[in-house]
C-alpha cells in the first residue's frame, strides 16, 4: 500500500477508535434524566403557578401589600417574601444537597406516585404548617418591584434547570417532614406546590373583609 493511503488507513482506524471509546463512555456516563413528560408536567405546573402568583400581587397599593388581616397572620408583603425566598432555598437543597447525596435507585418504590401527592397536598391549606426559621419574612425587598425581579430570576433558573438538566433526578432522595422520603425531582414539584400553597394565602388576605380598598 503506498504510503499516503497507508497514513490515511491508520488515521481513519484511530478516528474509528476513538469514537467507538467517546460512544462507550458515553453510554456508560449517561445519567437516568428525565422523560420528555416529566419535564412538560414540571415546567406546566411551574408556568402555571408563576403566573397565579404575579397575578395574585399585580397592582397592590401600598396599603394593600402591608396590610395584615391579625397582629399574627401575614401580609401580602410578607407571604410574597416567603414564597421568593423559598423558591431559591429549595432549588438550591436540590442542586447542592440532594444531587450531591449517593444516587440510591433502591428508594425508588418509596416514591412511587408521590408526583400525585406533592401537587395535590402541598397546596391544600386545610393543614396548616409553620414556616423554618429562616424562610420566614423579614423584610428582605425594599420593595415589591424588588422582591418581583429575585422571584422571577429564580423562577426562570429552575425552569432553565428542568428544562436543560440532564442529572439522575429519580435517584436521590431527601426526607420531607410531612410526605416523608421524596426524590429529586417531587422536590422540585414541591417548589411550584408551595408557591401555589401561599398564592392562595395571598388570596385569603385580599378576601378580608377589612382589606383596604386601594
Amino acid at each position: 500500500m503506498p504510503r499516503s493511503k497507508k497514513t490515511l488507513a491508520t488515521l481513519t482506524l484511530l478516528v474509528l477508535s476513538g469514537l467507538t471509546a467517546v460512544s462507550g463512555w458515553a453510554q456508560t456516563a449517561a445519567p437516568n434524566a428525565l422523560t420528555p413528560e416529566e419535564r412538560e408536567l414540571a415546567l406546566k405546573s411551574f408556568q402555571t403557578t408563576r403566573d397565579n402568583f404575579l397575578k395574585s400581587i399585580a397592582g397592590l397599593s401600598e396599603k394593600q401589600w402591608t396590610f395584615k388581616p391579625a397582629p399574627d397572620r401575614w401580609s401580602v408583603a410578607e407571604v410574597a417574601e416567603h414564597i421568593a425566598v423559598s423558591e431559591s432555598a429549595l432549588f438550591g437543597l436540590v442542586q447542592k444537597q440532594i444531587m450531591s447525596s449517593p444516587a440510591t435507585p433502591d428508594k425508588r418504590a418509596q416514591v412511587k406516585g408521590k408526583d400525585e401527592i406533592v401537587l395535590e397536598r402541598i397546596p391544600d391549606r386545610s393543614h396548616k404548617a409553620q414556616a423554618p426559621e429562616f424562610l420566614r419574612p423579614t423584610g428582605r425587598w425594599a420593595t415589591e418591584a424588588d422582591l418581583t425581579k429575585a422571584f422571577e430570576e429564580s423562577r426562570a433558573a429552575t425552569m432553565e434547570y428542568i428544562r436543560t438538566t440532564n442529572d439522575d433526578l429519580r435517584d436521590h432522595f431527601f426526607d420531607h417532614p410531612v410526605l416523608g422520603t421524596l426524590d429529586g425531582y417531587q422536590w422540585l414539584l414541591l417548589i411550584s406546590a408551595h408557591s401555589a400553597r401561599h398564592t392562595a394565602q395571598i388570596e385569603e388576605v385580599k378576601a378580608d373583609p377589612n382589606f383596604p380598598k386601594n
